[in-house]
């Protein structure tokens, strides 16, 4: 049996983008349809999402959200693992944090010497995640982003298309493959879990 570790954020969690912080059930999530594509035989997906997850940033406002602190216990607690799926830097463009995809590039860049260390085994498919979309911060939406935050995650496929290659890990964009939803500016929908899951299930193949 071959793991597989998704650790990411809400979207990985799968929120639904109404509002009410509920969760898409199985096989509308994207890690879900993920294990349907592949089987139960061969496969275990893990799912290892948490809403407002960042890389290494420490939200004061949200107990237990940076990514670096919580990675060694999953790796440990998940060992062995085929293949570690990394898909975080949303929540690290809120302006709170005042990073650029630069910044938050580093923040992934530690998340994978996290890896080398509790999981040096383990295959690596880096996700930038897909971009906020422009009207996030307006009224009625996410007061947690400015103009600036929609920036930066545009940003973000360069940034990490670039570590991948320094790190020779496969990559993967999320925003070639789908966007945020119209309710909210940030989440997933379930067509774009969908899309997701396809793109995620085709890169995982060739690995």
């Amino acid at each position: 049996m071959q793991q597989i570790v998704c650790f990411g954020d809400s979207n990985t969690w799968g929120l639904i983008p109404d509002g009410h912080h509920e969760r898409f059930s199985w096989g509308e999530r994207w890690t879900s349809i993920l294990q349907e594509r592949l089987g139960n035989e061969e496969f275990h997906v893990i799912e290892e999402g948490l809403c407002g997850r960042t890389t290494v940033f420490h939200d004061e406002f949200r107990r237990g959200r940076c990514g670096v602190k919580a990675l060694p216990m999953i790796l440990e607690s998940h060992y062995p693992i085929h293949i570690i799926v990394l898909m975080l830097g949303t929540n690290d463009c809120k302006t709170l944090f005042h990073a650029s995809a630069e910044i938050i590039g580093k923040g992934i860049e530690k998340l994978l010497e996290v890896i080398r260390v509790y999981a040096k085994d383990s295959k690596v498919l880096l996700i930038s995640p897909i971009h906020l979309g422009e009207r996030v911060f307006e009224e009625g939406f996410d007061p947690e982003f400015d103009r600036r935050s929609v920036e930066e995650s545009r940003r973000l496929k360069k940034v990490y298309e670039k570590i991948a290659s320094q790190y020779g890990i496969d990559f993967l964009a999320a925003s070639d493959y789908a966007v945020p939803s119209e309710i909210d500016m940030e989440h997933l929908n379930k067509e774009g879990h969908e899309r997701i899951a396809k793109a995620i299930y085709e890169k995982i193949q060739n690995m």
